[in-house]
């Protein structure tokens, strides 16, 4: 693939919010590039003798390194000092006891239940206990193990201060972050990348990376994935284009600190575990690199939806943004699957989501407004799971107003609406301090339970005071 540099598009879309401070590389797949001192990147070779300038030729490897072309992933920095410059890792205490990478039925931390749950929105402390987005870090459910190369895990989190004088790396997998409240400013060994609620970033494994909060407290979710990358999902019969486009993902340019710091510490997440070495210098030392093997973020609003233009709501699988895929084709390790505002023009059609029970499971979140299918207690920043086979559909209220509007077969506009789904053909095991956390909400099958029969057939049939008898 060919060499990529900022394109004028990613730099307008900066001005436009401005942040002319933060200039991207657009493009999601592509091998780029970025040098923060011109001439710092090698010509011709990877690992000179000497790099220029006198830097460390690093690679980081997503990939082993017979993987095929199509997917090997490989990024080389060029760094003041390598990484491996550093004191012996060991177990960070007080252990983050919250932290799950390992999902087998002979633990302790985790459950099955097939029951339908939902948790209201976290509340960030302001200021007391201090948490940055380490600590603020919990696990909610997951599937498989960290260790043995497969599987997923689903954390939220909730921040109220910004990382200082560490930064994190997580040697299990991808991060998927969703911000639901307040902005993040990750900088990562390719630079530096600012989140505001409606975008995402994957973190890709084995990058290390600080969060500051720019705008205060921050909560938000988290899918954490092990074994395998995130990519655009196949369009099928939809052609070449539409939903996520590759040129709308953007990946930070190169930036660097050379600074002394010493008791610098790195946190490792590793099994699930966290870990500290400490070194007496920045990890952001990153003068050039070049690869396509990168963090990068995505404006959710750019996500081009496809939708039913006659009858039947669609599967929610064509708004599928990024796949986590296995190798069965068509089966997802994860989907990250989004619901933003759209025309509604179904005819004759129950046009939220039908009442389903899935192969797959399903965790849910809002990141604002209300979501179409549950009119009450499901709230920015809450969350639900509708595990394998658990049947699950609009809540009572949403479908008595929706069968009797008057003008059900009118297009009419969702808006000021943004909900997403990460869905997976592993079923998950909860933890129990989610079960027990007192934001669950105990109530939640409640909101099923009005619904009433609306059966007409009144020739024979049997009544509920007469139970159908076979003759």
């Amino acid at each position: 693939m060919a060499m990529a540099t900022a394109t004028p598009a990613a730099q307008n879309e900066q001005q436009e919010k401005g942040g002319l401070e933060y200039v991207y590389l657009s493009g999601l797949g592509n091998s780029l590039s970025s040098e923060a001192v011109a001439g710092t990147l090698p010509r011709g070779q990877n690992s000179p003798l000497v790099c220029p300038l006198g830097l460390y030729a690093e690679q980081l490897s997503g990939t082993p390194f017979t993987a095929p072309r199509a997917r090997n992933l490989r990024t080389w920095l060029y760094r003041i000092k390598p990484s491996v410059t550093h004191e012996p890792f060991h177990p960070r205490r007080p252990a983050h006891p919250r932290l799950i990478g390992d999902f087998d039925r002979t633990t302790t931390d985790t459950v099955a239940t097939p029951t339908q749950l939902r948790w209201r929105p976290a509340d960030v402390p302001p200021h007391h206990p201090p948490l940055d987005f380490i600590d603020g870090l919990y696990t909610v459910c997951g599937a498989g193990s960290s260790f043995l190369r497969h599987g997923y895990a689903i954390h939220m989190y909730a921040a109220n201060k910004s990382m200082d004088g560490c930064a994190f790396c997580n040697a299990d997998g991808d991060f998927l972050i969703v911000p639901q409240q307040g902005k993040l400013l990750i900088t990562t060994e390719c630079g530096k990348l600012l989140v505001p609620p409606g975008e995402i970033v994957v973190i890709p494994q084995g990058f290390r990376f600080a969060v500051d909060l720019p705008d205060g407290p921050s909560r938000g979710y988290v899918s954490e994935i092990f074994g395998t990358h995130f990519q655009l999902p196949d369009l099928g019969p939809i052609g070449a284009n539409g939903l996520a486009s590759a040129r709308d993902f953007l990946s930070p340019t190169a930036w660097f600190e050379q600074v002394h710091r010493p008791g610098y510490t790195i946190v490792q997440k590793y099994g699930g575990e966290l870990f500290t070495a400490t070194q007496d210098f920045s990890p952001f030392n990153v003068v050039a690199w070049h690869g396509n093997y990168v963090p990068y973020k995505y404006d959710l609003s750019k996500f081009c939806p496809f939708n039913t233009v006659l009858f039947d709501h669609a599967d929610p699988s064509v708004n599928t943004v990024l796949t986590a895929p296995t190798d069965k084709p068509g089966v997802a390790l994860l989907d990250f699957v989004i619901f933003p505002p759209r025309w509604l023009v179904a005819e004759n059609t129950f046009r939220p989501p039908y009442y389903h029970r899935n192969c797959m499971s399903e965790f849910m979140g809002l990141i604002y407004g209300i979501y179409e299918a549950k009119a009450d207690g499901f709230l920015p920043g809450g969350a639900s799971l509708h595990s394998c086979m658990t049947p699950h559909g609009p809540d009572t209220k949403t479908y008595e107003a929706t069968i009797s509007r008057p003008d059900a077969n009118e297009p009419s506009r969702l808006s000021g609406t943004l909900a997403f789904m990460f869905e997976s053909a592993l079923i998950p095991r909860v933890c129990q301090w989610a079960l027990d956390s007192p934001s669950r909400d105990l109530d939640y099958y409640q909101c099923w339970i009005g619904l009433k029969s609306h059966f007409s057939h009144d020739n024979g049939g049997a009544t509920s005071e007469e139970p159908c008898r076979k003759h």
